[in-house]
Parts: structure tokens; sequence; C-alpha cells
């Protein structure tokens, strides 16, 4: 059974119950241990607060949140080694932000105010309620991993949205795997990695009903096997 690292979220049960129902062993990572891939077979970056932007060479917007450095510090130190590892990752929302700015990518600080007629992509309540559709890059490793659920529905997702903060510039080496109408980038990945998806919407809220189970079953799957 792979061994899945979960960072930390106070929003932790959802991440643990997709881990397990796609049979793997879920453990929570603590940021007050060095960062280590020791004994883990995977890792899920899982979403949060704002990324500081010194981190990627910017100055704070006023609506940029109070940065947390310590969780920044393990994150950014833990992406780097799995990158560097090839060790699959699926990483959710700040998740997927943080594996961007660790690769060397950059990101929008504000959707509301630095994008024209963005759409609403804080919508916090109920956790899985449907906010928006995206758009998957046909041929992508997204699209694969979610064939059956686009085989009915073209190259579209209907997904959840609690963001305000998004890609600006894709790392070296990653490409965009989905778009919001908006243009606003909702995935990356890295085609030359075994597993390397982040996503800007929430799969895991979506645990009882199975929309993104091929996700999360791919990713332990890729963590099993180490392709």
């Amino acid at each position: 059974m792979a061994v899945i690292g979960i960072t930390p979220s106070n929003r932790l049960t959802d991440y643990l119950e997709s881990v397990r129902r796609a049979g793997g062993e879920p453990r929570v990572l603590s940021v007050d241990a060095p960062p280590s891939l020791e004994g883990l077979d995977g890792i899920l970056f899982t979403g949060g607060g704002d990324v500081d932007p010194v981190h990627y060479d910017k100055t704070p917007h006023p609506n940029t949140k109070e940065p947390d450095a310590a969780r920044d510090a393990y994150e950014l130190a833990l992406a780097k080694l799995a990158l560097a590892g090839n060790v699959p990752l699926l990483a959710v929302c700040r998740g997927l932000q943080v594996v961007n700015v660790a690769a060397g990518g950059t990101l929008i600080q504000d959707i509301p105010t630095e994008m024209n007629e963005a759409l609403g992509h804080q919508i916090d309540s109920p956790s899985f309620a449907i906010a928006h559709e995206v758009w998957v890059t046909p041929g992508s490793a997204l699209s694969r991993v979610m064939r059956e659920q686009l085989a009915d529905s073209g190259d579209v997702l209907q997904v959840n949205s609690r963001h305000h903060q998004a890609v600006a510039r894709a790392a070296n080496g990653f490409s965009v795997a989905a778009t919001a109408p908006d243009g606003v980038v909702e995935a990356i990945e890295r085609p030359d990695a075994p597993f390397c998806i982040g996503v800007q919407w929430h799969p895991e809220n979506f645990w009882r009903t199975g929309e993104f189970r091929s996700l999360f079953e791919e990713f332990v799957k890729a963590a099993e096997t180490g392709d």
C-alpha cells in the first residue's frame, strides 16, 4: 500500500478519506519536522492560505493574506525535494501554487482586482458547491486521468472553487492542463514526471459522490508503482 504524505491543513478529513478510498495510506506531515521524503511514496499538497510573495520576488498585494512563514518554508522545501526526486505528487489549491512557486513560477495575488471580468472563484459553502466549469487541455495527463468523466462532457469539468490567487506564469517544465472560461489557470502538470498534477479546485470534497475519485486513484497507483 502506498504511503501518501499529506501536508498540514485545517480541513484534513476529506483529504484523508480521499486517499483511503483510493487505496493509499495517508500520513499527515508536520511543519515542525525537517522536510523529508523518507518512508513516503507520494505527496499530497493541501489547500490553505496565501504563499508569501517574497518567494516569487513580488511585493505583497493589499489583499494578500498574512503568510504562514513556517508552512511556506516547509512546503516549498518539500516540493523541491519531491520534484527533484520525481516523487508522485498531487497538489490542491494552495498546494498547486506552492509547487508552481517552488519550481520557479509566479502567482496572481488577487484575481478580483488583477483580472478584468473574472468569475467568482471564492464559493465557500457548501464545500462541494459547483462554482464554474473548467476546460481541460486535450492530450494532457489530467485529461487521461479524467477520461471517463470527460467522455460525457467533451473537455469540460464542473468544479468547486475557493481561491483568490492563481498561477500567473507556470514554472519551466510545467504546462497548463485546464483553464476557467475567464482565463484563470485551473490546473498545471509536469509532463515528464511519473505523476505531477496540480488543480486549483478541491476534488477531495467530492469523496462521497466520486466525481474526482479517478484523480486520487491514479495518483495512488503512481505512488505504488513509481510510474
